[in-house]
């Protein structure tokens, strides 16, 4: 898909998003680019960025007929790269959560309610989001969030930092990140930091009001089917999807099934209609 820039101020600085809307296929031949569909923002996982979604969703949003919103976060993508002698904080999906999405939303007159669809950090991204922002959150889809940090996450983002180090990963993110040191070391550092095995967002997110579709496959090695039970046991309107044959990319591994579900999910939610 081809790629816009919006600048935001953050942090004291102003900064470059990537982004990019899309349209479902038959509103655009039929000239309906800017129609009251719903606007469904995409939030990337912790290597991703707005490449990285490849064409799932433009698929997607055909088959929900919905708006979709695609951006890289700061530090990914085309986007402004994090400095080197940048580290991330504890906070930092928090400060994506509450003041990039925001800021970007506003750079661009996003001014509706909008549905959120994150995948890994960018599920625990709209997860913050939704919670603190419920009168702007129209509902959200998260895939293989974290809500806490479990040893099985960091046993394999350990296993990333080898690969990273010993393979061609980095020649491999190349590809979609102007800087992949960028990408790959504000990822990695922090959630190797000893601190953040602290980090937890199980109370914050009890405050979600809007519909919530929680989605992991059973075979995740970044994270067990705690992280969406827990989801589940804080926000009751929690609609869980549990994959077989999954790992942490359900929209990879499984695509069909997840567009199927955040179809059916969105639309119920829409327009009343549950097939």
């Amino acid at each position: 898909m081809s790629s816009s820039f919006v600048e935001i101020e953050w942090r004291g600085k102003r900064v470059r998003i990537e982004h990019a809307f899309i349209a479902p296929t038959l509103r655009q031949a039929q000239g309906e680019r800017d129609s009251g569909a719903p606007l469904l923002v995409f939030l990337h996982e912790g290597l991703g960025s707005l490449a990285m979604w490849r064409d799932f969703p433009q698929a997607l949003c055909d088959a929900a007929g919905v708006r979709g919103l695609v951006w890289s976060r700061p530090g990914y993508g085309r986007s402004t790269p994090r400095a080197a002698e940048e580290a991330w904080g504890l906070d930092f999906m928090h400060r994506q959560a509450h003041e990039v999405l925001p800021a970007l939303l506003a750079a661009l007159g996003v001014a509706e309610p909008v549905w959120l669809f994150g995948h890994s950090d960018g599920g625990s991204i709209a997860l913050l989001h939704a919670a603190k922002f419920s009168e702007r959150t129209a509902g959200a889809i998260v895939l293989a969030p974290h809500i806490l940090v479990e040893d099985l996450s960091v046993a394999s983002i350990a296993k990333a930092k080898t690969a990273y180090e010993t393979t061609d990963l980095k020649q491999r993110l190349a590809k979609y990140h102007d800087d992949p040191d960028s990408a790959f070391w504000g990822w990695n550092r922090i959630w190797l930091h000893p601190p953040f095995k602290q980090w937890s967002i199980e109370d914050e997110i009890a405050s979600i009001a809007c519909p919530l579709l929680a989605v992991q496959g059973l075979d995740d090695e970044y994270g067990t089917l705690e992280q969406i039970r827990g989801i589940a046991r804080r926000v009751p309107q929690t609609e869980l999807l549990e994959l077989p044959q999954c790992g942490h990319s359900p929209h990879k591994d499984q695509p069909q099934a997840v567009i199927e579900a955040v179809a059916r999910f969105i639309r119920s939610h829409t327009t009343g209609d549950n097939t």
